[in-house]
């Protein structure tokens, strides 16, 4: 009788998965059709034969010796004579008596004899190899005769059984793994010979070469992962992410104190499920919890250098996160951690912490009781984050001229249409692969439209306008696609589909053997020259490049950033705009076209040639002047301080050296309403002394002053035509966008003080 776990192993079989393999659940063998897509085999071509043919011309080695022997090439198959049935399966002497060797089907061939005919030349065999052959377990662990299509498993456990036909489940439905008969017989042969009672206790032996590896641990994988739960896993010190719906394992044995080990368990086994899977980087989450074990991994090592090896939660103390802080900042002096890594180390620490805090685990009686509140980090503790530089990580024009006449050099022609997506459409690499076959439609005016999954943000279904050429390069490899899959539904397929485990084409490639495609060919590339004839580096050439060569397409070709941001599909223009750069010449165009606006403190127009603003202004950009909050300073002890060292006191709007222009507009009306409302407030002040009060009140000399100037400003603006002021509001923006100001009145000037002139005084 199977016993419980052999019957729950059962319970996950499916019915028409053991119907497509032929289980005869009586004699425990499989009998697999010979055009099974998966566990089929390839038969010779003679037509009386059912022996399985794995040569080129499809001839078994039985059959191409009758050729041989008869005289016979290939075109004579059809006169070959009928292939004699071997000894070995004529019909038994003594029907109903089976041959003693419990995998063995056959029936006794004598009556004195107790095995067929083959296990009884088998048995006198192995006495002359071994005279002390112990024959009960002979005929335990000798295989069965064996048949071509057919895998016997007789003579294992129920519970073995069904945990490898579990295995064989999930490996063709999970996997799409082609599987030879023969491994699955060399597999039986082997678990028979080892007598195990669960597949788990199977220990492969014998060289690791060919495919029977790779069989026999994915069926025993797939097997236990199929009979497993969290539940169980989370007890274990190394997990498989398979069960909690990511991919990879997760090692806590690198963390030395039982109390931290523990609270990790509980907090990864916590944050799993508030993590998502995305398509081509089934990892990415794993990735993420497997560094916040990495660093409490760093911070374990330094609790270990204490005494009681930091075993003891309650004797922890700020002492001892410093002692971490220290060790970080010792590993990012000496090389062997980045700046990034040491921020990363910190922050993920801090956060583990504080959540199992707020789990309970440091309250009586729970893993870490007594765990100090100042063994902790705060956000002080953190390093600052480097700021990003301008986004350059687009490609310049002549190289991407250069990638795209070697186009041809990739080697398959899906990798190579999964290249020219990329740069055409500047699409995520993953947004590349994931593509469905279905993915070309066209809008009400008939011009290709992509289809996509943006799954970074989970916006699926996105639409993005492509030029005729892309949907060219769409079609050709869809034709490709529908040629090798003829029979699966188009909604099943991909656009690109992956070479390995695809039996119906339903399986995409993944980004990273895409980079790896691509890296191999950018690699055999001839060096790339740029216009200033300097060999560009080849490493800054990667996937996602493509996407900031696009953004960086768009915007010099003066497409709206509003725009700009829908065709990159971000929630954000902010994020927009890190992936690319205003060029020089855009900038001093916008800069001409705000500076015809210009006005002195008066509120004077300033006029003058538009070819002459340009260049004046581009120098000012330079040396000649200097930012202030509402304009322009000239003066030159305020230039040489950078807009920091009035010697005016700041009165701007009363100074000579001051300009401003329609791009401060926002500020001056700002500021206007500072004045105003201190004043307001400053006059309903009773705790002020009249002096006070007279130093601290706007004047109204500078509030009118002001007014004036943004009364100006707008009534220029007025004369001009609808087109002009369009063009003046983007010229703002993208002058705003790149000016570098300080937010706030700058400093008074300080005399530098004498420290001798101190002393003396």
């Amino acid at each position: 009788m199977p016993d419980l776990q052999a019957r729950r192993a059962a319970a996950l079989l499916d019915e028409v998965f053991l119907d497509e393999i032929g289980w005869d659940c009586h004699q425990h063998v499989m009998r697999p059709s010979a055009a099974h897509p998966l566990l089929g085999r390839p038969v010779c071509r003679v037509g009386d034969c059912e022996a399985t043919a794995v040569t080129l011309n499809r001839i078994c080695p039985g059959c191409r010796k009758r050729m041989e022997k008869g005289g016979l090439d290939v075109e004579g198959l059809t006169v070959l004579p009928p292939r004699p049935c071997p000894r070995s399966l004529l019909p038994a002497a003594l029907p109903g008596q089976d041959c003693l060797v419990v995998a063995c089907l056959r029936e006794r061939r004598r009556g004195v004899a107790e095995y067929c005919e083959v296990h009884q030349a088998r048995l006198r065999a192995a006495r002359q190899t071994d005279p002390a052959l112990k024959e009960p377990r002979w005929r335990a662990t000798e295989p069965p005769v064996s048949l071509a299509g057919e895998v016997s498993f007789r003579g294992l456990a129920d519970r073995v059984v069904c945990e490898v036909l579990l295995g064989l489940q999930q490996r063709c439905r999970l996997d799409g793994v082609k599987t030879k008969d023969s491994d699955l017989r060399v597999f039986a042969e082997h678990l028979r010979r080892q007598q195990v009672e669960r597949l788990e206790d199977f220990t492969p032996a014998g060289p690791r070469v060919g495919t029977f590896p790779a069989l026999t641990a994915a069926v025993s994988t797939h097997a236990r992962r199929a009979q497993s739960s969290t539940e169980d896993e989370v007890g274990k010190d190394i997990w498989d992410l398979a069960l909690f719906g990511q991919g990879g394992s997760l090692d806590f044995t690198i963390i030395r104190q039982n109390w931290l080990r523990q609270s990790a368990k509980r907090w990864a086994a916590d944050d799993l499920p508030r993590r998502r899977v995305r398509p081509g980087r089934r990892t990415s989450s794993g990735l993420a919890v497997r560094h916040h074990i990495g660093c409490l991994a760093r911070l374990s090592q330094v609790l270990a250098l204490r005494g009681d090896g930091g075993e003891v939660p309650a004797a922890l103390s700020r002492t001892d996160m410093e002692t971490f802080l220290h060790r970080l900042a010792y590993l990012e002096s000496c090389g062997q951690l980045s700046k990034d890594a040491r921020t990363r180390s910190c922050r993920e620490v801090r956060t583990v912490l504080v959540r199992i805090r707020a789990m309970g685990l440091t309250r009586p009686a729970q893993i870490a009781a007594g765990l100090g509140e100042d063994f902790a980090l705060h956000t002080d503790d953190i390093p600052a984050k480097s700021e990003r530089a301008e986004a350059d990580r687009d490609l310049p024009g002549e190289i991407m001229r250069q990638l795209c006449e070697h186009l041809d050099r990739i080697g398959p022609a899906h990798m190579r249409t999964a290249v020219e997506l990329a740069i055409d459409t500047g699409r995520r690499p993953e947004e590349i692969c994931s593509l469905r076959y279905e993915c070309l439609t066209r809008d009400s005016e008939g011009h290709p439209v992509l289809l996509f999954d943006n799954h970074k943000a989970e916006r699926l279904g996105r639409r993005l306008p492509i030029s005729e050429t892309t949907a060219t390069v769409i079609t050709t490899q869809q034709q490709r696609v529908r040629d090798r899959y003829p029979l699966t539904p188009p909604g099943d397929l991909v656009l690109l589909p992956t070479d390995r485990r695809n039996p119906a084409g339903s399986r995409a490639i993944t980004a990273f053997s895409a980079a790896f495609y691509h890296r191999t060919w950018i690699k055999d590339l001839p060096p790339l020259i740029t216009r200033d004839g300097a060999e560009f580096d080849k490493r800054h050439i990667v996937l996602y490049a493509y996407r900031h060569a696009y953004a960086q397409r768009h915007a010099d070709a003066g497409v709206p950033v509003d725009v700009l941001c829908e065709l990159m599909d971000h929630r954000k223009i902010t994020t927009t705009q890190g992936y690319y750069r205003v060029g020089e010449g855009r900038r001093r165009t916008a800069v001409d076209k705000v500076t015809t606006l210009q006005f002195d403190r008066h509120g004077n127009r300033i006029w003058r040639q538009a070819a002459e603003l340009m260049d004046s202004e581009h120098v000012r950009r330079a040396v000649g002047s200097v930012a202030v909050p509402f304009g322009t300073c000239g003066e030159p002890s305020n230039v040489q301080a950078g807009g920091q060292s009035c010697p005016f006191r700041f009165r701007c709007t009363g100074c000579d050296h001051f300009r401003t222009d329609v791009s401060y507009l926002p500020d001056l009306t700002a500021y206007l309403d500072d004045l105003l409302r201190n004043r307001e407030r400053i006059r309903a002040a009773v705790e002020l002394d009249d002096w006070a009060r007279a130093e601290a009140l706007p004047s109204e000399e500078e509030i009118s002053r002001v007014r004036h100037l943004i009364n100006r400003i707008r009534s220029g603006m007025d004369d001009l035509d609808t087109g002009e002021r369009e063009q003046i509001h983007d010229a703002v923006t993208l002058v705003r966008r790149h000016r570098t100001v300080m937010l706030g009145m700058p400093r008074m000037r300080v005399t530098p003080l004498d420290a001798r002139q101190e002393q003396q005084s």
